[in-house]
């Protein structure tokens, strides 16, 4: 693997801040995929905010047995809209868009994105989305309340204005990232830097490739349910009305056709992200580049084909029931080369534990915890006994909560010296870290031991033999709330008046940090050239001769090379 060299001289302080973007720049059409991938990172988070507002809400309702904070109905409602905004414009937009959009262009050595205004477009595609989301909470029936899957008949029987808003809503999220993924592809694949390779890319490049094959191939089925739907809701049609002759468990399957793989679109992002974290701040060469690579495509693969075991219960045959088993539990295969993998980097390491290592491990832990859980629910006869239960609940946040959103933070601490050209403080960070790890372990492990007890999912009500358990859960879900003002007070503090990073404060070897932190307009000053892999810590992998000659002559060879 070979990997690129720039300028030294390629510092804030040599560059008189000139490549510095205007703070206007972030409020505007901008083309330039660092300012969109900023904008996508701060517009999501916020999301995440009101997200997580909803959460509480529907945690605080919970700390009791009795209905006694919101209704039935606004409950229904508070939780559908809650997980809808965490997966379409939270963890998918954030993982892609945000930390797609900065890194690609610069681990690949490119100047920008391969379609500039298609990707502003996706961006701005995402604040609507958002907004009517938000709104539907206001229209006459309320928002709606048939949970993020929205299954018929459940989803044509309620509030038909607040569903419509619903759909068009996922719709407009579903397009942005279609653009997104048809973009990050071309980019990748066509407008890597002279001599660099497929194999020679940094492993988060591999992980964009396959999540956005992911996107492309399982979105537009979901885009044709949600059409489909609005035609019962508004037209009066029955595509999933066993009365008119439709079948719901047909939505079932388009909907999940796409929602299972959006897990992978969701987590492969983040795998990428801890495979460039932990590297650099374990000092030692990944382990098993090409299997972590590859394994990202296997998931690809095989996250296409595990749809239906999410419909063991609804009437699936038992020999298609043996089909989706066993391919979903293959899936743990490449999914479990990649821990081992990272395990074997970090393993005698010389760790530093600053805040993105700790997110790093955090993550680690966490998402095995949901890839064990997983794999139980995998089995047909454990998953029709804990089916619609909070141990289905605990899982989806061990997997999404514990895994992406672990990965995220993590990713925030790595990137924000290079995004911001400031340190972030390493205190706040830490409490960040303590006050998430406690208070995410709080709310969603007791959940495992509700679910097998039998509590159901998506009540507001329920039996006072689980009020006890249900009060840790709800306090945990207060602790993790609470433990959100760190990363906000440190983001907005540090940004303002945080020590200047250097080009590479954390001495690593990927592209994206051999230019000025913030990069300048077009990512490099001059046309970078290749020298070492980007995970050869310690490893003397290039010719002492060639460290002494210029670059001009490194990229005539390179460019000869390639011809």
């Amino acid at each position: 693997m070979t990997q690129v060299d720039t300028p030294e001289n390629a510092t804030p302080e040599t560059l008189d801040g000139h490549h510095r973007t205007p703070w206007r720049e972030y409020f505007t059409f901008s083309t330039d995929h660092k300012v969109i991938g900023i904008q996508y990172l701060v517009v999501t988070f916020i999301f995440y905010l009101i997200g997580g507002a909803l959460a509480t809400a529907v945690r605080t309702e919970l700390a009791t047995p009795e209905v006694d904070f919101v209704s039935r109905e606004l409950y229904n409602s508070l939780f559908t809209i809650h997980a809808t905004i965490m997966i379409f414009l939270w963890i998918v937009p954030a993982g892609t868009g945000a930390f797609g959009n900065y890194l690609i262009p610069l681990m690949i050595g490119a100047k920008d994105m391969a379609f500039p205004r298609l990707n502003a477009l996706a961006f701005w595609m995402i604040i609507p989305g958002g907004i009517l989301l938000i709104l539907s909470f206001f229209v006459s029936g309320g928002a709606a309340g048939a949970g993020w899957t929205s299954y018929p008949p459940l989803s044509t029987t309620g509030s038909k204005a607040g569903e419509m808003l619903w759909i068009l809503s996922v719709l407009i999220l579903g397009t942005s990232s279609i653009m997104g993924g048809v973009n990050f592809i071309t980019t990748i694949l066509k407008m890597r830097m002279p001599g660099m390779t497929l194999n020679d890319m940094p492993l988060f490049c591999w992980a964009m490739v396959a999540a956005s094959i992911l996107i492309l191939m399982s979105t537009p089925v979901l885009a044709g349910a949600l059409v489909l739907l609005s035609f019962d809701l508004i037209a009066g049609t029955a595509f999933f009305n066993p009365m008119g002759g439709g079948d719901p468990i047909v939505y079932q399957h388009m909907f999940w056709f796409y929602s299972h793989p959006a897990v992978y679109i969701m987590i492969l992002p983040i795998f990428g992200l801890i495979s460039e974290i932990l590297p650099v701040h374990a000092r030692k060469p990944i382990f098993g580049y090409q299997a972590i690579a590859y394994s990202s495509l296997a998931i690809s693969f095989l996250g296409l084909i595990v749809w239906a075991h999410h419909m063991f219960t609804s009437g699936t045959p038992g020999w298609l029931r043996m089909f989706f088993m066993i391919a979903t539990m293959i899936i743990a295969v490449p999914t479990g080369i990649k821990v081992f993998s990272w395990l074997a980097t970090i393993w005698g390491g010389k760790l530093r534990l600053n805040s993105a290592m700790l997110f790093g491990l955090g993550f680690i832990s966490m998402f095995v915890i949901g890839g064990l859980s997983g794999i139980m629910i995998a089995s047909v006869p454990f998953d029709i006994h804990v089916h619609d239960t909070y141990f289905i609940v605990a899982h989806l946040h061990y997997v999404l909560f514990g895994g992406s959103v672990f990965g995220l933070y993590g990713g925030i601490y790595h990137w924000f010296p290079k995004m911001t050209g400031r340190m972030m403080n390493e205190t706040l960070g830490r409490l960040h870290f303590v006050l998430t790890f406690v208070g995410f372990n709080l709310c969603f492990l007791p959940m495992h031991y509700l679910g097998l007890q039998g509590m159901p999912r998506r009540v507001a009500e329920y039996d006072p033999q689980f009020a006890t358990v249900n009060m840790v859960c709800t306090v945990g879900s207060f602790l993790l709330a609470i433990s959100t003002f760190p990363l906000i007070i440190n983001a907005i503090w540090s940004w303002i008046r945080g020590p200047q990073a250097t080009g590479n404060p954390w001495k690593a070897l990927t592209l994206e940090w051999q230019t000025s932190s913030p990069p300048p307009v077009e990512n490099f000053l001059e046309e970078p050239v290749l020298w070492t892999g980007p995970y050869d810590y310690g490893i003397d992998s290039f010719e002492r001769s060639d460290r002494d000659r210029t670059v001009n002559e490194l990229l005539a060879e390179v460019k000869a090379d390639v011809g």
